[in-house]
């Protein structure tokens, strides 16, 4: 490291000695090749898209070749990224060469840090919140802009390179990089204390870091990556300890392009939890099984979810919403104008085999969730039976004669004394069946109950979550999780309660259409939620048209089906993957794989 960059580093009021190589879990980093992969014979945790042959680079030394061909390179990115790492490994190829590089920091031009804190706690809630609000700074608010753009390109240097987070504020004239880090793998490293909040110079509790990243730091630096995508010359993949993938960034936007008019699935990523179960971790053998459990699978969380490109076996994963920042109009066609660059469709498994009941829980209304915590739509769900044993169940709505205040107090009880509740005096525990849907509208108390396999269909929120009775249980780190009473007496509705339920809150399905061996079933949602769901049952194959609307589509029975899209992509996904046909597709076909009948949900917007 040359002395510049020494003092850099000294003077930082960022301590980079933090940065190891540190994962908190069992899972596996996704390999940076096919070639690393086992291929299962089912369900596949590393999907990819081909970019074209020839459109993805490896390792620093091929980087270090482009930076040099530059002289002058911006290396921006996102928070938790190995920073360090990085410039000592391009110094490396640098100084192999016989190349000076003058090196900036761009986290040396960071506001003080009790400054940025001083920022950051109007967007924090008060001490011990569970939640914040989404923040309205933006990322030049963490900087001394005017030292920042004052920083010199050194003529007497055969390299200038400005890295780091916000790099590019500087407005230097210089080809743009761009390292961007799987969510996934930021949470890994974040639990296990190897990196930090954006201006922070250590690192805090896990449940306050990631309050401040998904309510502050992921916000700005999303806009910034927005506002960045379309001049971004090199995309780099930095979610390796010691390696890099990258691609130019005139083939990632190409690619982001096809995909937007064709069919793809999101890498999915998995999360043990206090209540999970062992359903994933027996049937998706790429799983690590040295997990306790696997609680939740993020099967479509846009905010959480990346897309991985693929080009002669190489592999780069870049985030889900850089499809949504450059081909919303693609993706969403009629709705883009209402929901922008957010993906409002959520997938997601709730794993309870062999497991526990999750929590007695509702979730907050339009109106709460805007003027509390800052999102634009609210957590609005449904538990879509995927699998279960003859004794599973779901909790969902008040018995008929429930009374608030005597809940809330029971509530309280057990919460401050640790007294367990009979939640069944209050709660209804509906029998769940294969293919049963279950409507959870906003302020619905519900739970769903173990030994079932739940694919959770709901809008995009997934956060937020009032938690009011957790069984007397302790996380899976030893301690209590988190109980939300008075946020969930403010929005539970009192009035879902008796036959009520059973007539408004359990789908019934209807058949829309019967037509050359295929049925087409209509499962009603409640008039709250903004999207439906069909099923489709077929042995051989079925035709449909998007009508300019987005499909999110799930194998729920059978065991693969091929995908035929318009443009002439072909894709196959066997059970219990979920892919996503963008309403700009215009037509799909799918093709049954198998002898046995298929079933295949299709959510979509209203």
């Amino acid at each position: 490291m040359n002395q510049i960059t020494e003092d850099i580093y000294q003077n930082s009021n960022v301590d980079m000695s933090i940065e190891e190589p540190m994962r908190n879990t069992e899972q596996e980093i996704m390999p940076p090749s096919i070639a690393q992969i086992n291929s299962p014979e089912g369900y596949n945790i590393y999907p990819y898209y081909p970019l074209g042959e020839g459109q993805i680079f490896e390792g620093f030394r091929q980087l270090a070749d482009y930076i040099i061909a530059q002289k002058t390179v911006i290396i921006d990115g996102y928070v938790g990224v190995y920073w360090t790492r990085i410039v000592r490994s391009l110094e490396r190829e640098f100084q192999r060469r016989g190349i000076r590089a003058n090196v900036v920091e761009a986290s040396s031009f960071l506001k003080q840090e009790k400054v940025i804190d001083a920022l950051a706690d109007e967007f924090l809630g008060e001490k011990d919140a569970v939640w914040g609000k989404k923040t309205s700074m933006e990322l030049a608010d963490f900087f001394d802009l005017d030292a920042l753009r004052s920083s010199a390109i050194l003529q007497d240097y055969e390299l200038n390179l400005l890295v780091g987070c916000g790099a590019s504020l500087s407005g230097w004239d210089a080809a743009l990089a761009y390292v961007d880090l799987p969510k996934n793998e930021l949470q890994h490293r974040m639990s296990a204390g190897a990196i930090c909040n954006l201006g922070k110079s250590r690192p805090q509790d896990p449940a306050e870091m990631y309050k401040r990243f998904y309510f502050i730091d992921w916000v700005v630096l999303n806009a910034h990556k927005q506002a960045l995508l379309p001049r971004v010359d090199i995309f780099i993949d930095a979610q390796w300890e010691e390696e890099i993938n990258f691609a130019y960034g005139e083939s990632i936007r190409k690619g982001l392009q096809k995909m937007s008019r064709s069919v793809f699935r999101a890498r999915p990523w998995f999360a043990p939890g206090a209540w999970g179960g062992q359903w994933m971790k027996q049937r998706m053998p790429q799983l690590d099984q040295h997990e306790v459990n696997y609680a939740w699978s993020f099967e479509l969380i846009v905010p959480e979810n990346g897309l991985v490109f693929e080009s002669a076996g190489l592999l780069l994963e870049v985030s889900f919403d850089l499809l949504m920042f450059q081909q919303s109009k693609n993706v969403l066609g009629r709705h883009a104008e209402r929901f922008g660059a957010e993906f409002p469709i959520r997938f997601d498994f709730l794993d309870t085999f062999d497991g526990g009941n999750l929590s007695i829980q509702c979730h907050p209304s339009l109106d709460y969730i805007k003027t509390q915590f800052g999102e634009q739509i609210t957590q609005d769900e449904t538990y879509y039976i995927l699998d279960c044993r003859d004794n599973a169940g779901v909790y969902l709505g008040f018995q008929e004669d429930i009374e608030a205040e005597k809940f809330r107090s029971v509530l309280e009880e057990s919460n401050r004394d640790g007294v367990e509740v009979d939640i069944a005096k209050y709660v209804q525990l509906h029998k769940a069946k294969k293919h049963d849907l279950f409507l959870i509208p906003n302020r619905t108390i519900h739970s769903a109950g173990a030994e079932n396999l739940v694919l959770e269909i709901s809008a995009t929120p997934y956060i937020f979550t009032f938690k009011m009775y957790d069984w007397l249980r302790l996380d899976l780190n030893g301690k209590p999780r988190p109980i939300n009473i008075e946020h969930a007496f403010r929005n539970l509705d009192f009035s879902r309660k008796g036959e009520k339920v059973k007539q408004e809150l359990i789908s019934r399905p209807q058949v829309l259409f019967e037509k050359d061996g295929v049925t087409c079933y209509h499962l009603p949602t409640h008039k709250e939620h903004f999207y439906d769901v069909h099923r489709l049952d077929f042995s051989s194959q079925v035709e449909i048209k998007t009508e300019q609307v987005c499909h999110v589509l799930m194998l729920v029975e059978g065991e693969a089906v091929q995908v035929l899209t318009e443009d002439g992509t072909e894709m196959d996904f066997v059970y219990a993957e979920t892919f996503v046909i963008p309403a700009s597709a215009g037509s799909y076909k799918l093709i049954n794989k198998s002898a046995l009948q298929a079933k295949v949900i299709k959510a979509f917007l209203k």
